[in-house]
């Protein structure tokens, strides 16, 4: 963590007032793991001595007792994972930017994520959390974890099976131009689709009138394609400089990213695999690496408003 938010006293406060929480609720968890513990154990040691009712016994009251303990902290864990991430994560926020703001319960819509048009496939189960909103200068910009899953349905003797593929497990990041596109312009990995098939050649959006757009840049046309039903506006968003910067930032990432320019926002699509912004509860909260993580993926994403220079609206209103 960054020494300044160490030595912040509401920080420290918010954090010494959830570690007694966090305390307690990995005690009651390491005593329900001890009744399942012991609940075998009675259940082995009565069969051990022919006397399997006394095992049985045994082995109903540990884990009845420690499953109601179990259900019973549910409620209080997600108390505290909600007030983890309000007032620790969204009080490390301020010092990267002050108008940073975290909603834990709330996400991109799923309605945006479509109209993005960053994925053709329609998603069955859709799940969100933690929006973080703010503005780096003249640009606002949000960004949530989003996983998208469509399914697939086979028969089989014993019935129906159901199987679940993601579509993008990740964080969608999403920047206001304040300029109305006449049309989408979308970037896509090289190659994109193609692991999925022949399911996913059945299951695409139309691409309509777009067209792909073959672009001076080696560097960027070896790495993404670029679709579009207008080559003028294209190239007036998709500029040399633009496009080095998109090479740049994709380089800085595992996986390609994803990139449109749809009506007056700029989408990006960071394929990750693991979950930001988590509350710990069998490690101490009081560990001065604690946000190291989280606070390095929001940073990165802060910065993007000025690592694609995208406050210098060449096509949008002061």
């Amino acid at each position: 963590m960054d020494s300044e938010i160490n030595h912040n006293s509401a920080f420290q406060g918010a954090l010494n007032t959830l570690e007694v929480e966090r305390k307690k609720i990995a005690e009651t968890y390491k005593t329900t793991y001890i009744l399942f513990g012991l609940a075998i154990l009675f259940m082995i040691i009565g069969l051990l001595i022919r006397f399997p009712t006394l095992g049985f016994l045994g082995f109903a009251v540990s884990a009845i007792t420690g499953i109601v303990m179990h259900f019973r902290i549910g409620d209080d864990v997600k108390k505290y994972k909600i007030a983890y991430k309000t007032n620790v994560v969204g009080s490390a926020l301020k010092n990267i930017n002050e108008s940073l703001t975290i909603t834990p319960q709330s996400g991109l819509p799923e309605y945006e994520f479509r109209s993005s048009e960053l994925f053709t496939t329609e998603s069955d189960r859709y799940k969100t959390q933690d929006l973080i909103s703010g503005t780096n200068d003249k640009t606002s910009f949000w960004f949530a974890e989003v996983h998208a899953e469509y399914k697939t349905e086979t028969s089989t003797k014993n019935g129906t099976r159901t199987q679940w593929h993601t579509i993008f497990k990740g964080i969608v990041f999403v920047a206001d131009f304040n300029k109305n596109f006449n049309v989408s312009t979308v970037v896509r990995p090289k190659g994109f689709g193609e692991a999925f098939g022949s399911w996913f050649s059945k299951n695409v959006f139309s691409f309509g009138n777009s067209d792909v757009i073959e672009l001076e840049n080696i560097d960027f046309s070896n790495k993404f394609v670029t679709y579009s039903s207008n080559q003028i506006e294209a190239r007036y968003i998709l500029t040399p400089a633009m496009m080095e910067r998109i090479l740049d930032l994709n380089g800085k990432c595992d996986e390609t990213i994803s990139v449109s320019f749809i009506h007056s926002k700029m989408y990006i699509a960071f394929p990750l695999s693991e979950n930001y912004f988590e509350a710990p509860i069998h490690s101490s909260l009081l560990d001065p690496d604690l946000l190291s993580g989280d606070l390095s993926i929001v940073k990165f994403m802060h910065d993007i408003v000025h690592e694609l220079d995208l406050n210098t609206r060449i096509w949008g209103k002061e």
